[in-house]
């Protein structure tokens, strides 16, 4: 048997004897001991029950109060909560009671092992005094208020405060007797008197107040409700003030903040089948199965458990007969905790048009008549989270319940901001009209979700062809996702856009962890950044197909959105799912999503450029800067045109002046200073540059947007984005170069243009069933940064 933890005590004798000395400035006997160590089974003695004020008086100053110089000895007793002890003092000797606990004294919380063991004991303590002093220091008339009054208690849901505090729950029910006394010390009532007025303040039921928690026991859920609206001066202390109401024990580990009330629900797990614990309500978050804190469990006021007949009894005509025989207690009574989560049975009922979120029924109801209880889990990779609707009963479920052995995570995903920079201005200069955003109107063009506010929706319609359409912007499990449907059978002219977003918020708060994966799988197929994920939708009884780009940039981790449109009548239907392309220049400061361009797949060699390394292939013959075309073959390029002849047709003076770069060495090369080497990427061979100049596009909003001008006329077209020229190599050169023993890996470039850079710009990209849409682009062909070889 556990040894019982003794209680620092309050000789009530001593102490009103030394303070009556003090009073009349005698000199106090320095070896008395105001406090003692006793058991409290074994003696009788009051406790009290109390607000802080911000100086009570401690251990250390209890103790050697005699020892004190007058001045400090002086303060000390002038404080508030010194009288507050000498007052009840004074009542426990009317009482005849010769022993006093008070915790701001009686307790050396220098002494952390101390401090734990009195939190633990604390419920005992309160249970087993002869009587309690509950001290109102705010109240002022000889009764209790009958009804709240936020005009005289502001700051304590309009009752005295010692009902708005934590620690105050388990000290007004663990003891038998508690009197109440208001500022002045006169009494009030007691705890049996006032039942019915504390019941209305508290919500604590007349018969736990009368009888305590022996008897007829409340759930769990209901317990944490009765300290919903209680506050606590350390966070920690919201989880520990309700260790005894709980029958819990476990250490304190004061700094650990929110994780506190996390290792209370499991300590509660671990010795109890009690699933009410599960049945919070009060939050919106996302996440682990366990409450924040015991404000979630506010409406679980009239909670209670159901016996197992009760609980199958109710289920019956919602489950085949062989599903309930597997309802057998051992199996539903036991979940315990594993690494991988709580490992319990549960009943659960898929939502309708998901396949992955689910009601589970938990065998605990709100009231006598009730249906079992349920809450919403959302499968997410291979455990159950809670996940929240927020929307009430908005849903219907398949009416078809299985009864299966599940993983509920008890670890929080994480949570983060997630913005969206929206680029929508293709929408409307196509004629296609934005019509707004539900459930409320973002500022600008950045969309930001988190929390209760995890996902937007944004409503375009074709007004020609009676379509609309709606793209939804979510966060979900520390995902951030997109998401873009239709109306099918055109209803623009029966209900309003506002109607019509609000019932596709609804649809996608549902199917949201599904968004979320689909695009994560999307994402896990490039590279974190220098990626654009694409999704293109076909509308019907329309000729318009919708392309929703976005990328991620480096520098924010804001994902920055493109939504525009095509005309494509023999287009037919896309597939509305994410594809993954490697880009160029997603870190641009400018972050101009119509700059942004898809490297085409053929071979590198590596030079550096400015500084960075970079690659490039060997250039067809003839070919200049700015040529676009197409590919015969992987190989041969077929120039149409050259972009900078266009655009001189496009504006009277274009800012299209290529920019030029720097070519440095990388390689040694034995062929002199005015040499540059490039080596493959795929072998040891390379080649040498002779005063090399490195040409690109221009990157402004100018040029840009002429790159979007002709997206329709060039779609799918590549473009020469780079080029590297070289100077005529000298005669004398040539010829000492080409003395080289045969077989050498070594070649020298001659050409105007022997390397260059050949893309396709992100606008001009569609989706090609049979020229495109086969081609995966490798990660390795991105044109990025590379890591420098030793040569």
């Amino acid at each position: 048997m556990q040894e019982l933890v003794q209680m620092r005590l309050i000789n009530v004798k001593v102490f009103l004897e030394r303070e009556e000395s003090m009073k009349k400035r005698k000199r106090a006997d320095r070896q008395t001991k105001v406090l003692e160590f006793r058991n409290d089974e074994a003696i009788d003695y009051a406790i009290l029950s109390h607000r802080w004020f911000e100086q009570e008086v401690d251990c250390d100053e209890m103790i050697g109060l005699a020892k004190m110089g007058a001045k400090e000895r002086d303060e000390i007793r002038r404080r508030l909560g010194y009288k507050k002890i000498l007052d009840s003092c004074e009542r426990a000797k009317k009482d005849g009671l010769e022993w006093l606990w008070v915790d701001a004294c009686c307790i050396d919380k220098r002494s952390s092992a101390e401090l734990s063991e009195a939190i633990n004991s604390m419920f005992r303590w309160y249970e087993n005094s002869r009587v309690c002093y509950a001290y109102l220091h705010d109240v002022i008339d000889s009764s209790l208020p009958m009804e709240d009054d936020k005009r005289t208690y502001p700051y304590s849901n309009g009752w005295p405060e010692w009902f708005s505090r934590g620690w105050t729950l388990q000290e007004m029910i663990a003891p038998r007797n508690v009197e109440f006394f208001n500022k002045d010390w006169q009494p009030i009532g007691n705890k049996w008197t006032l039942a019915p007025i504390l019941a209305d303040i508290t919500r604590v039921p007349e018969h736990i107040l009368r009888d305590g928690l022996t008897s007829n026991r409340p759930c769990v859920a209901q317990i944490m409700s009765w300290a919903a609206n209680r506050t606590t001066t350390r966070i920690e202390d919201r989880a520990y003030s309700l260790l005894g109401l709980l029958d819990v024990n476990m250490p304190m580990l004061y700094g650990e903040g929110k994780k506190a009330f996390q290792r209370l629900q499991l300590e509660i797990i671990r010795m109890s089948n009690d699933q009410s614990i599960f049945a919070w309500r009060g939050s919106n978050r996302t996440g682990s199965i366990l409450a924040d804190d015991s404000s979630c469990f506010r409406d679980c006021s009239t909670m209670e458990l159901m016996d197992l007949d009760e609980f199958t009894q109710s289920l019956k005509g919602d489950i085949p007969e062989e599903e309930l025989r597997l309802i057998e207690e051992d199996r539903f009574g036991v979940f315990p905790i594993t690494n991988r989560g709580i490992q319990i049975w549960l009943l659960l009922r898929p939502l309708d048009g998901s396949r992955s979120v689910f009601e589970a029924l938990l065998p605990c109801r709100v009231g006598p008549l009730d249906p079992p209880v349920t809450i919403t889990l959302n499968l997410w990779k291979s455990n159950y989270y809670r996940y929240s609707r927020s929307l009430g009963n908005a849903f219907p479920t398949e009416q078809t319940l299985q009864f299966s052995q599940l993983y509920l995570s008890y670890r929080d995903t994480l949570h983060h901001d997630a913005a969206f920079e929206i680029d929508d201005s293709a929408i409307t200069e196509n004629g296609l009209a934005y019509c707004g955003a539900y459930p409320w109107e973002p500022r600008g063009n950045t969309v930001t979700v988190a929390g209760t506010n995890s996902l937007c929706v944004r409503v375009y319609a074709d007004t020609q062809a009676d379509c609309r359409f709606a793209v939804g912007f979510g966060h979900c499990f520390g995902q951030d996702w997109i998401h873009l449907v239709y109306e099918e059978h055109s209803s623009t002219t029966v209900r309003s856009w506002k109607d019509y977003a609000e019932e596709e918020y609804r649809k996608m708060r549902v199917s949201g962890p599904e968004h979320a994966q689909s695009m994560a799988m999307a994402r896990s197929q490039g590279e974190c950044y220098g990626c654009v994920w694409i999704m293109q939708t076909h509308l019907p009884g329309s000729c318009w197909t919708v392309r929703t780009s976005c990328v991620v940039w480096e520098s924010s981790r804001n994902c920055g959105v493109r939504i525009d449109a095509f005309q494509d009548p023999g287009f037919g239907t896309v597939s509305n799912k994410w594809r993954c392309f490697d880009v160029d220049r997603t870190n641009d400061p400018n972050r101009d999503m119509r700059s942004l361009m898809i490297p085409s797949t053929r071979g590198r060699l590596r030079l550096l450029v400015d500084g960075v390394i970079m690659e490039f292939s060997p250039a067809p013959n003839g070919v200049k800067l700015g040529d676009y075309g197409h590919f015969i073959d992987p190989k041969d390029f077929c120039c149409e045109g050259n972009i900078f002849d266009d655009l001189k047709f496009l504006t009277p003076e274009p800012d299209i002046t290529p920019r030029q770069h720097k070519i440095d060495k990388v390689y040694g090369s034995n062929a002199g200073n005015d040499y540059v080497t490039a080596r493959w990427r795929s072998s040891l061979s390379k080649v040498h540059l002779y005063k090399p100049l490195g040409l690109s596009l221009p990157s402004n909003p100018h040029f840009n947007l002429l790159l979007t001008s002709l997206s329709t006329r060039l779609t799918n077209r590549y473009l020469v984005t780079k080029v590297i020229q070289c100077a005529p190599v000298p005669p004398g050169e040539r010829s000492r170069r080409s003395s080289h023993p045969t077989g050498s890996k070594d070649r020298l470039l001659d050409p105007t243009a022997p390397l260059c850079t050949i893309e396709k710009p992100f606008v001009w990209y569609r989706d090609e069933d049979a020229a495109f849409a086969s081609v995966e682009w490798p990660s390795d062909s991105l044109w990025s940064p590379l890591e420098i070889e030793d040569d």
